[in-house]
């Protein structure tokens, strides 16, 4: 569990990224943080495009500004939404993190109300089925389903 300190630092961190959303087809402007095992944080927006596929999601911007930082441990996220309850990420965002391994989610609405979660508990399988997944490419020897 983290201090509420760090979870204020974090919502907060994810409202002020929401100021930037892009979001002129769905209007669902998101914010995301995410924090590094080193204390560093990043932060990212919803961006989204008229050709759905193109779009966004804020945690996938805010977890590629970190990976692309070089950073590979990560100790927690924080997603809001521009709505009255808290944010719950999709499935695609918590195979995402689970890639990565991020154990906990904040999700917070635009009052500052925040639900600290684990992730084994929005995606209970999600490291299995990342394990199911390499372990097959191996077998087959194929990693044709990897972006490059």
């Amino acid at each position: 569990m983290l201090n509420e300190e760090v979870i204020d630092t974090l919502v907060r961190s994810a409202m002020d990224a929401i100021k930037n959303a892009y979001a002129p087809y769905g209007g669902a402007k998101i914010g995301a943080c995410v924090m590094a095992a080193d204390g560093t944080i990043y932060t990212g927006c919803t961006i989204e495009n008229s050709i759905r596929n193109l779009s966004v999601c804020a945690a996938e911007v805010a977890m590629y500004k970190a990976v692309s930082d070089g950073k590979r441990e990560f100790d927690a996220v924080a997603v809001i939404g521009n709505s009255e309850r808290p944010f719950v990420p999709n499935g695609a965002i918590c195979q995402l993190l689970a890639e990565f391994n991020v154990p906990i989610v904040i999700m917070a609405d635009m009052h500052g109300n925040a639900q600290e979660i684990n992730l084994s508990d929005l995606l209970p399988y999600g490291q299995e089925m990342l394990t199911n997944h390499m372990e097959h490419n191996e077998d087959e020897g194929n990693n044709s389903d990897i972006m490059i």
